[in-house]
């Protein structure tokens, strides 16, 4: 399946752009900033860590330490908590630039912004692609939020509220001030977020309903891999399947998980027996490849629904991704 010109952007690699050389680099200057709500209450060495970007962390612990950064004229701890309208003086640091890790095309800012479902003042639904992740990192270049701050460069703050895996499409939500980040973060640690995802299941699941609650423990490998077992020493886990469609040797369910652990539902699903369809870690071989001769190019897992009441206005919430058009499609073939 051809894939949209807009999401190649996201697949630039770190060492097929150049790096400035320190040659190409002017003295820097000291800098005042003035803290604006987009920081209120983060700490002063995450702040400087994110604005010093390239600077090894022991040297900015130094030049805290050392007094060379000063908060409205003032020494302060790494632990200080900023508050709106404290200026920072930050001195000259070199920091270590290389050219922008994602192209934008204007292609790319086109797609983005149309696969927004919602949009406030204090954060965004998107509907996220299936294919890329939703940030870059253990040999991923960038992924949908470095994308997303890219093409919004006059916006100061945006952060991720929660994840989603990369073959994982649907709602995703981000955070446009960080007081919101943290409100959306208290919902998600209790119950105050509802997450309903749309899975198409190897097999004929039986029930109407089943409630698994087997704990998981998450381990990584040498290589940064993450791989979930069920285990009575992990972390306590649940999810709620609701059967919706039967196929010949399918099941269309909806997975409310009730706790947010790292591939619950991928993890849940095989443990039932059910697998879901293209799920390469925890799927079953043979069913993949027969279902891949048939379309199925990647994992059949959609973050379809998220409930919550809004944290500045208390308004009950619904967004609904629509299923992409290529599962829509196989769907409706079986």
């Amino acid at each position: 399946m051809a894939m949209e010109p807009w999401l190649l952007a996201l697949t630039v690699k770190p060492w097929e752009l150049p790096m400035k050389s320190a040659a190409d680099q002017p003295n820097p200057p000291v800098q005042w900033l003035e803290i604006t709500d987009a920081h209120a209450g983060q700490r002063l060495d995450n702040f400087l860590i994110s604005t010093l970007k390239g600077v090894p962390k022991t040297r900015i612990y130094r030049i805290v330490r050392k007094g060379e950064v000063r908060v409205n004229k003032g020494r302060v701890d790494v632990g200080y908590k900023l508050a709106a309208g404290d200026v920072v003086r930050i001195p000259p640091v070199r920091v270590a630039e290389r050219a922008d890790a994602v192209i934008v095309q204007p292609a790319l800012l086109h797609g983005l912004e149309h696969h927004i479902l919602f949009e406030d003042e204090g954060f965004i639904v998107l509907n996220k692609p299936s294919g890329f992740a939703v940030h870059g990192g253990s040999g991923i270049n960038a992924g949908v939020i470095e994308a997303l701050r890219q093409i919004r460069p006059q916006q100061k703050f945006l952060e991720l509220v929660h994840r989603l895996d990369k073959e994982t499409s649907g709602c995703l939500l981000i955070a446009k001030k960080r007081a919101v980040l943290k409100l959306l973060h208290e919902l998600f640690r209790g119950d105050g977020i509802q997450k309903t995802y749309l899975a198409l299941l190897a097999g004929q699941f039986k029930r109407t309903q089943q409630t698994v609650d087997v704990p998981l423990l998450k381990n990584v490998g040498q290589a940064g891999e993450r791989r979930v077992t069920v285990s009575q020493a992990g972390k306590s886990a649940e999810t709620v399947f609701t059967r919706l469609k039967l196929f010949q040797a399918a099941t269309l369910v909806h997975a409310a998980p009730r706790t947010g652990r790292t591939h619950q539902i991928r993890v849940h699903a095989a443990w039932l027996g059910h697998p879901i369809i293209g799920d390469d870690r925890y799927g079953e071989n043979d069913v993949n490849k027969a279902f891949r001769a048939r379309g199925y190019k990647r994992m059949f897992l959609h973050a379809e629904q998220l409930r919550f009441l809004h944290p500045a206005t208390g308004v009950a919430l619904h967004f609904v991704a629509p299923l992409p058009n290529d599962l829509q499609q196989l769907l409706d073939r079986e």
